[in-house]
């Protein structure tokens, strides 16, 4: 007998079943497409056709499974808010033509469970499952989703301890929608399994919705209350448990003692999940799951430095004393599958496990480094497990944190000198402190590749003493290019409006600028250095203005010689080349011409742009300090903008000149290298995995300029020979980088932008990786369950 009709749910709850139901049919839509990528990724025929199979039998009932679902929960919802009077007489929890509910109240007779049905036991027992599950990975949500029913159901008349919203009823409404849409056995334990996995991952944002919705209603929850109950409602998720009740005290208690074992082991592993912290969480784990994980990190990882990846395993130095570190999770691979649920955690458990079969194996990969990123498998397998852009973002932090220890520990040539001494140390230390903390948080990863690349600096910086000095002559040298520049800027500003041809505003700005700064290095800025050559700044605009008077053509025309004088004198202090003033006077003469022939301007005029350009040049000159408060622009030519250094400077920074390389000849390029690197970067981890949104950082080609990073390695061809080199110092501004080469004794070559944007640009400079290691490694995982599979 069904509930009466004419009970009505308060709005509120109303809308909140309504958003339930609304899960169910997305979960309906997510299981039809995981069923299709978990049959691609099946290892055996048997498993493909059963997945494929169950496939096209829900994509064909699904409408019956929504519809036999929606009106399962109704009734029960229904029978949850009637008075339990009703309950009990007409076709309550009660009725012998069903059994009862997980949570109803009525005596449950276990001895008299023999003439039931093994499949409706089997039904009970997978309704509390769901409910359990449920209830571990949604607590806080149905604590309020809780207090705020009891509040509705209290002022409806209803009884307060009875949540028709809780999991088991969703559970039970997904089993008869499972009945209605295929009466095969092997079809519905797929499906169930499925869409469990499904649906469990969009409750707990349904229920925060509908806890938003009631608040918004203007519901007000009831406060929490302890209530001393054997066998009820849970006091703060309104979770009642089967099993032993105070009518019968023997009743019932081995499912009772499993039920609270099983409920309890899953808080516990939630409560150890959530850990002391409140950072953002790597996405949702099966508690059954996360505990297995920790259990494995800590007892096969070490949690004390020991263990399988302990200090045991290196000699003096950190040199690999043993094997390459087991694959954990191709050992526990049958544990992970058992307790995790559904297709798709098992194809992401092989996915990883390949990838570490990868990782461990990669040549590239020093053999201490490898060891120490094998410790990190269960974290991994973790974050992939709950994070689904653990694939889809090449900027996870977790992936970040793993490539970084890669590529940082792929750029020392020994580790049995001081810094691969400390540097094996500080990894092994930070994946310690990873695989003993809280994992499960975004934040600690962060933390800990910050830590990672601030040592990884300090490291190179202080491997070469005469880095040091290197770094200290370039930066002098790079702010007086930004002072250059600056100062350019400024004067371009000043001299935008005044009425002169372009190429001549552009020599004021980009190159009499570094004049007057230059004399004012040599004498000061109040120097009669410095104020001649001001002077001759203002003269050289005025002499291309039309000549306003007779006086002003013959003035013109007197002062022309002393002019050019001058004008020479300022190249000659910079060390201009030839070549550009050959071009600069080659305008200007012309323009000189063109100033005595065209009409005769105003008096007026001249004196007007006479005073614009004197106030240009005796602006005072920019200072270091303001080098902290400007954003500078590259509006300056690469001649112009290019540090000059004198034959000393250059040897002692090991500057390496345009002329040392020949441009003309060729270098091989590594066409097998660059195949592997696309493939690397554009395929997915497996189908049905999402590849990464983002495009993978360059490892060759002009743009690799600007995405080379301190204490990386590259590959440089010097004399037409590949060598290894790593970048130990990049300035402020980015003008100058520092690069290291050989062993003990370290060979310093230091780059402009400009050398180094050129060397990218003709291949002579790439990245020693084709790939950063988790991308070449899931790469050759996916190519080797392709394999597996066509097998």
């Amino acid at each position: 007998m069904k509930p009466n009709p004419v009970h009505r749910l308060p709005a509120p709850l109303e809308r909140a079943v309504q958003r339930l139901k609304l899960a169910a049919r997305e979960a309906t839509e997510r299981t039809i497409e995981s069923l299709g990528l978990a049959a691609l990724a099946a290892t055996s025929v048997t498993q493909r056709d059963s997945l494929l199979g169950a496939q096209f039998e829900f994509n064909r009932k699904s409408a019956v499974f929504v519809l036999a679902f929606n009106e399962a929960f109704d009734e029960r919802v229904l029978r949850e808010v009637a008075p339990r009077a009703r309950a009990a007489t007409g076709g309550g929890a009660a009725s012998s033509s069903m059994m009862p509910l997980p949570g109803s109240n009525p005596v449950i007779n276990w001895g008299h469970l023999s003439l039931v049905e093994d499949k409706e036991v089997e039904a009970l027992i997978s309704v509390e499952r769901f409910g359990l599950e449920i209830a571990g990975t949604c607590e806080w949500e149905l604590r309020e989703v809780g207090s705020y029913v009891a509040s509705l159901l209290d002022d409806a008349g209803g009884e307060r301890e009875r949540n028709p919203l809780r999991p088991e009823l969703v559970g039970h409404a997904m089993l008869r929608g499972i009945e209605a849409a295929s009466d095969r056995p092997e079809i519905r334990k797929v499906l169930a399994g499925e869409l469990t996995r499904s649906l469990g991952t969009l409750l707990r944002g349904t229920y925060a919705n509908i806890v938003n919705d009631l608040r918004n209603a203007g519901v007000q929850p009831k406060g929490l209350e302890v209530r001393q109950r054997v066998g009820g409602v849970n006091s703060v998720s309104g979770y009642e448990t089967m099993g032993r009740t105070t009518g019968d005290p023997h009743a019932g208690g081995f499912a009772e003692s499993r039920a609270e074992s099983r409920n309890g082991s899953r808080r516990s592993a939630l409560s150890d999940a959530m850990g002391s912290g409140h950072g953002t969480p790597l996405g949702q784990v099966d508690p059954a799951v996360m505990a297995l994980i920790r259990r494995l990190a800590h007892v096969d990882g070490g949690a004390t430095g020991g263990g399988a990846f302990g200090r045991s395993d290196y000699g003096d130095g950190g040199s690999l004393s043993g094997s390459l570190p087991p694959n954990l999770i191709r050992q526990h691979r049958e544990e992970l599958r058992q307790v995790s649920r559904g297709a798709l955690d098992h194809m992401v458990i092989d996915v990883i496990g390949f990838m570490f079969d990868q990782i461990l194996a990669d040549p590239k990969v020093p053999p201490q480094m490898a060891r120490q990123i094998a410790r990190l498998q269960l974290p991994v397998l973790r974050a992939a497990l709950g994070d689904p852009s653990f694939f889809s973002s090449r900027r996870h932090p977790v992936r970040r944190f793993v490539n970084r220890i890669a590529s940082l520990g792929a750029a020392f040539e020994d580790f049995n000198d001081e810094g691969g001494r400390a540097f094996l140390a500080k990894v092994r230390t930070l994946v310690q402190e990873i695989v003993e903390g809280d994992f499960e948080q975004i934040e600690t990863y962060e933390q800990k590749l910050a830590e990672l690349e601030s040592f990884s600096a300090e490291i190179v910086a202080r491997a070469n003493p005469a880095q040091v000095e290197a770094a200290a002559l370039l930066a002098e040298k790079e702010d007086q290019q930004r002072l250059r520049q600056l100062y350019a800027q400024r004067l371009a500003g000043d001299l935008k409006d005044v009425s002169a041809p372009a190429f001549l505003r552009d020599f004021i700005s980009g190159v009499w600028s570094q004049v007057l700064l230059r004399a004012a290095e040599r004498g000061g800025s109040d120097s009669e250095l410095s104020r001649r050559l001001r002077g001759v700044g203002s003269e050289l605009v005025l002499s291309v203005q039309p000549k306003a008077t007779p006086d002003h053509r013959k003035a013109f025309l007197a002062a022309l010689p002393k002019l050019m004088q001058d004008l020479t004198e300022g190249m000659n202090l910079i060390g201009w080349p030839e070549a550009q003033r050959r071009a600069f006077f080659g305008q200007l003469l012309p323009a000189h011409a063109e100033a005595l022939k065209s009409p005769g301007g105003t008096v007026l005029d001249f004196n007007l742009t006479a005073r614009k350009v004197e106030g240009a040049m005796q602006r005072p000159m920019p200072s270091r300090e303001d080098l902290k408060n400007e954003h500078l622009l590259p509006v300056l030519t690469d001649e112009v903008v290019a540090p000059q250094f004198s034959a000393d400077e250059a040897q002692r920074v090991g500057l390496l000149p345009e002329s040392a390389v020949d441009w003309a000849t060729k270098v091989d390029i590594d066409t097998e290298a660059l195949a592997a690197e696309a493939a690397a970067n554009t395929m997915p981890a497996a189908p049905g995995l999402p590849a990464p949104a983002e495009p993978a950082e360059p490892t060759a080609g002009p743009t690799l300029a600007d995405h080379v990073q301190v204490g990386f390695a590259y590959q440089m061809n010097l004399q037409g020979q590949w060598h290894k080199v790593r970048l130990a110092h990049v300035s402020p501004a980015r003008s100058f980088f520092i690069f290291t080469t050989g062993g003990r004794h370290q060979k310093t070559v230091s780059l402009t932008q400009r050398m180094l944007m050129r060397l990218c640009e003709t291949g002579r400079l790439r990245a020693f990786e084709n790939a950063f290691l988790i991308e070449r490694a899931t790469a050759r995982a996916r190519r080797q369950l392709a394999t597996l599979t066509a097998a």
